[in-house]
């Protein structure tokens, strides 16, 4: 028994010293619920939803539980806002230039992302994540092909936006994705709870270890 207890309070202080003696229970699930949040996010960027903004605000509310700067600090929000921002700025710049480059109009690329959104949900249930990506895509196409083919336009010149469209969509897609893959590891190690700062402690006197 005296090796089994020297062997549990070897690795225990082991433990103990990596986390600071401080993560508990309760930071491990709020942790979990980080780590739920960014899943999320990343879910709803492939809707074509804003879902690393909802990265961003797990990754803000998990500093404020926490303190700022023990786990995730000034400089991690900073950037990923940045990112966010600059992941948003892409993802438009490719639909947009995919659907005017096949000669679309404001009109069709409107149709382009209602397409996405509605086909994205549709595909969900049938095949998550990747039934996301296809209806996404597939839903851009007919969505920009339908509005413009009301328009007036011939149906060859109304696919050719809708290739155009879901061309744009599946690089911004791609584009956003990885960058919301970026965010979401950015923010899950610097919240990881046993690399969490902790407040120095003064090391035990020779006296305080006899008693």
């Amino acid at each position: 028994m005296t090796g089994l207890n020297i062997f549990a309070s070897f690795f225990g202080g082991v433990f103990n010293s990596l986390s600071g003696g401080l993560s508990t229970g309760l930071d491990w699930i709020i942790y979990l619920l980080l780590v739920l949040a960014c899943i999320a996010g990343l879910l709803l960027n492939l809707l074509g939803l804003p879902g690393i903004w909802l990265i961003v605000f797990g990754a803000i509310a998990h500093a404020l539980y926490t303190g700022i700067g023990v786990g995730i600090g000034w400089s991690v929000i900073v950037a990923l806002v940045v990112m966010g921002v600059l992941a948003e700025v892409i993802e438009f710049v490719a639909g947009a230039a995919g659907s005017k480059k096949a000669g679309g109009t404001k009109r069709g690329m409107v149709g382009a992302i209602v397409g996405g959104l509605v086909g994205g949900i549709l595909g969900t249930p049938i095949f998550p994540i990747v039934g996301t990506i296809i209806g996404s895509i597939v839903g851009s196409f007919v969505g920009a092909f339908g509005v413009e083919a009301l328009a007036g336009k011939t149906s060859g010149d109304s696919a050719k936006v809708g290739i155009g469209a879901a061309k744009g969509r599946a690089l911004g897609i791609l584009i956003k994705t990885a960058f919301g893959c970026a965010m979401a590891v950015l923010t899950l190690a610097a919240a990881f709870p046993l690399l969490q700062l902790q407040p120095a402690t003064q090391p035990a006197t020779t006296a305080q270890l006899h008693n």
